[in-house]
């Protein structure tokens, strides 16, 4: 029977990301000279995330702090990682914004073609120039008032326990004076099955929306210490959910 719910998770899964595809590239289209900022495409994630948690009944997917997004408001977002459901859950924010993703998610079919047509930043790891071009590119969306999502781990933690921070996100948001807005993501890890296609057992996943951290206070040598105090939100929120 697992097997029989997987096939269809999977299946179900793909066919709404064919679909979120064909209407991106549509509206990509249609409202090229209209939707410089892709808002409206990115917009279409909203559903398809909502469409690929209800589909799947063994996510539990919890969403708070949502009232500590001011819309009107331009943000350097961070966001621990855990894994590729990251990706659909943090779409739950309804923000908008742009990923910083490596350059391989941009290959894969439908859902890295979406990256591309959306416009989001690719980083080719390792490669100093990509790493400068994408903070150019950042730069140039947050005074577009986009507001660039980050996951200052650099890669995915196989576990809650979050890796140490980069910190050419916290460069960049004392440089454009953007505020910090912190997200927490817990359970991801365990949302899509290791060394399996089978779903086994049912997986709360928790996203939770920290207050903004200004940065008005901040100088360029300063970075470190809005790493270091952003991290610690992230690492509080997280341990603070799993030991209630």
């Amino acid at each position: 029977m697992k097997a029989i719910i997987s096939i269809g998770i999977w299946l179900g899964s793909g066919l709404l990301t064919i679909l979120l595809f064909f209407v991106v590239f549509v509206l990509n289209i249609l409202l090229f000279p209209f939707d410089k900022k892709k808002k409206i495409t990115h917009a279409q994630c909203f559903w398809w995330s909502d469409a690929v948690i209800s589909l799947n009944p063994y996510w539990s997917v919890k969403v708070s702090g949502l009232e500590n997004i001011d819309h009107k408001k331009t943000y350097v977002v961070i966001s621990n990682h855990q894994s590729m459901a990251d990706i659909v859950v943090l779409y739950q924010t309804k923000m908008q914004f742009k990923w910083v993703a490596k350059a391989s998610l941009f290959k894969v079919p439908f859902i890295g073609w979406c990256l591309g047509l959306i416009k989001h930043i690719r980083l080719l790891r390792g490669d100093f120039a990509s790493i400068k071009e994408i903070y150019h590119q950042a730069s140039q969306w947050l005074r577009k008032d986009v507001s660039v999502l980050f996951f200052p781990e650099g890669t995915r933690s196989s576990s809650d326990k979050m890796n140490e921070f980069q910190n050419g996100a916290f460069k960049l948001a004392i440089k454009e004076k953007k505020p910090i807005l912190p997200i927490c993501l817990i359970g991801t890890c365990e949302a899509i099955p290791k060394g399996s296609w089978i779903f086994k057992t049912k997986v709360l996943v928790k996203l939770i929306v920290l207050p903004a951290v200004e940065t008005d206070g901040f100088g360029p040598g300063d970075f470190a210490l809005l790493r270091d105090t952003v991290r610690a939100k992230i690492e509080s929120a997280a341990l603070g959910y799993v030991n209630k």
